[in-house]
């Protein structure tokens, strides 16, 4: 019934459309009919949009979703499959108030789109008691706007059942800095028991404070039990001390998922191409553990850029694996450029490290290598910032 009575006002509109142009006295030729077309079409998605009929009370959602939310077609009939609106009273209402919290546009389509439900939810009773809770952990407004935009189903949970006993699970073993912590990180709500059982392990293990706060914010903090006793086997087996930081960067090379593949193929990759030995991957590692899970893509342009175009030896570079810490484009390049072009000049010698241009300061480096020689070289800080190319000094 309600197809045919969708086609019966679709032939009435169409009719209607059809007087309007006669009655104009419109007359079109047959390279006129794109101007009709535009018209009817734009014509049938008015009555699309615009219809608010509570006998079509999918199509009454659907239109709120697009319209009031900022939803896609796709996306509204999707959301509307999971709520039914029945008036846009109360729906107005949470978006008012989610856009004086302080959401962006874009934040409430992605909230409404991942928890369409939430437009039924009571702004005071319900939203506001969830907010200030978040709050009270030491969040920032911008924090939990951030954080709820991209996980909304936070706010469809109940605060006294679920969401304060988790935190207060999570208060019991970790500072109310570190909770903030897990709160803007998380994507879900971690298995509490899996986060308590390794915070503890962790401690037991002798693992200070500052590094098991390095550890929440890597999001190896739901790790299976298991699977990270097994990990710190492994870290304490090659070596680490885990009062150092570089322990925890040790726990995320092997506790990522694939770390294995990922590690043997950097290692391949040094030792089959640049010539490094055992010793030279298990140095590196010790030192810099994320020298070996940076992409492929990465650690051969950094190699070949130092290797081939600086004509520093591979295994020199061995020694300083921090380099794999930093921009190619925004770091290394830079601050290369303006040593090659000291070197050319003969301003400088080549007895220097790599850690000296590439791990110092900013401000170090630029008193070291560009200040120094502005004299002799006026053009050295637009060599710096990409401005002039070397053969134009």
């Amino acid at each position: 019934m309600i197809l045919r009575n969708n086609l019966k006002s679709l032939r009435l509109g169409y009719s209607n459309l059809l007087s309007t142009f006669s009655s104009e006295g419109t007359r079109f030729t047959v390279g006129d009919v794109k101007p009709l077309h535009i018209c009817l079409q734009s014509h049938l998605v008015y009555r699309y949009i615009t219809t608010t009929s509570s006998a079509n009370q999918p199509e009454f959602t659907v239109n709120y979703f697009i319209n009031s939310c900022g939803l896609s077609p796709e996306a509204a009939v999707l959301a509307s499959k999971r709520f039914k609106l029945q008036s846009p009273e109360k729906a107005d209402s949470v978006l008012a108030f989610l856009r004086n919290y302080g959401f962006s546009e874009t934040q409430i389509s992605k909230v409404v789109r991942s928890h369409p439900r939430i437009i039924h939810a009571d702004p005071e009773k319900t939203l506001l008691p969830k907010l200030e809770y978040f709050g009270s952990l030491g969040a920032s407004r911008e924090d939990i706007v951030r954080t709820l935009a991209t996980i909304p189903q936070f706010l469809g949970r109940s605060l006294e059942k679920a969401i304060i006993p988790y935190y207060n699970s999570l208060r019991s073993v970790l500072s109310d800095k570190d909770v903030v912590s897990v709160f803007k990180l998380c994507s879900r709500m971690f298995p509490i028991k899996n986060v308590v059982q390794n915070i503890m392990f962790l401690r037991e293990l002798g693992m200070p404070s500052f590094c098991i706060s390095l550890f929440i914010r890597t999001r190896l903090l739901i790790l299976n039990h298991e699977k990270l006793g097994e990990v710190m086997r492994e870290v304490r087996e090659m070596g680490f001390n885990l009062e150092k930081s570089v322990s925890v960067l040790a726990i995320v090379a092997l506790g990522c998922k694939n770390s294995k593949s990922t590690l043997n193929r950097s290692r391949q990759v040094f030792m089959m191409r640049w010539g490094w030995s055992e010793d030279d991957v298990l140095s590196a590692f010790m030192k810099f553990p994320k020298c070996m899970t940076v992409s492929e893509k990465k650690l051969m342009q950094v190699m070949e850029f130092l290797v081939n175009k600086m004509g520093w030896s591979s295994r020199m570079i061995a020694k300083h694996p921090l380099v794999w810490s930093y921009s190619l484009d925004k770091r290394i390049i830079p601050r290369c450029s303006v040593v090659k072009v000291l070197l050319l000049k003969g301003l400088i010698k080549e007895n220097f490290s790599v850690s000296s241009v590439l791990c110092c300061t900013e401000k170090h480096f630029l008193n070291t290598f560009v200040y120094r020689y502005l004299n002799q070289v006026p053009e050295l800080q637009n060599v710096y910032q990409g401005k002039v190319d070397i053969q134009d000094v």
